[in-house]
């Protein structure tokens, strides 16, 4: 969405809105002065300061809290952030793009999300259907991922025998494409031969997280778990 539209050579910033603490969202979201609270030792630029002209990406967005839901809210109307102490406010040139796991019109009627905040950012709603649906999908993102981490691990994996690709496209995939990037990790870092065999993907009979063996993997490649 970024990179096809005119803003394209504009930041583009993205953040995990359930990643970062309560308490500390508000200072990332629209920055602070030096001294505004403890540990505030200088001044810090916002997030949509930063993303200024450009696009800013809230992922998982239905993990913010009430209060901080209005704070947004004035900045999508106004156009302008207040930083943490300052009395002076900043206008910004902003594109949002958010996503979330849950049901936001679900979210609304429970309370748990403001109703002028989901209209205000649901002018175009994208659905994206889960990995099982889109299966199509999961050679060319397996493939990406083989790259990925082959380069980031330093191995000389040129990519997946018949097997194993025939392996990848019928794993039900609960996790979507977070579970399918792991599995690519976890057996790039455990082959040892030059293309990905189904020795360490998951039989798709038995959960996704144990191998072939019936061994649980652990989260570094150089640990298992019996």
């Amino acid at each position: 969405l970024h990179d096809g539209s005119d803003r394209k050579e504009r930041p583009f910033v993205a953040l995990n809105c359930g990643a970062i603490p309560e308490q500390l969202m508000e200072s990332e979201l629209f920055g602070h002065l030096a001294g505004s609270f403890t540990g505030a030792t200088k001044d810090k630029k916002g997030l949509f300061e930063a993303a200024s002209g450009g696009t800013i990406f809230l992922d998982e967005i239905g993990e913010l809290t009430i209060g901080l839901q209005v704070e947004l809210l004035r900045v999508l109307q106004e156009r302008k952030v207040t930083p943490v102490g300052a009395t002076k406010e900043v206008a910004v040139d902003v594109r949002v793009v958010a996503a979330t796991h849950r049901n936001l019109r679900e979210s609304v009627q429970d309370g748990r999300f403001r109703a002028d905040l989901f209209f205000r950012l649901n002018v175009i709603e994208i659905k994206l259907p889960p990995l099982r649906d889109r299966r199509a999908d999961i050679l060319p993102l397996a493939h990406h991922f083989l790259v990925q981490f082959a380069q980031r691990i330093g191995r000389d994996i040129r990519g997946f025998e018949p097997d194993a690709e025939t392996v990848l496209t019928a794993l039900p995939y609960p996790g979507n494409v977070r579970e399918l990037e792991n599995l690519v990790e976890r057996a790039v870092a455990l082959e040892t031969s030059d293309r990905i065999t189904p020795a360490w993907l998951p039989d798709p009979g038995q959960p996704a997280w144990l191998g072939r063996a019936g061994k649980l993997v652990a989260s570094s490649p150089d640990e298992e778990v019996k």
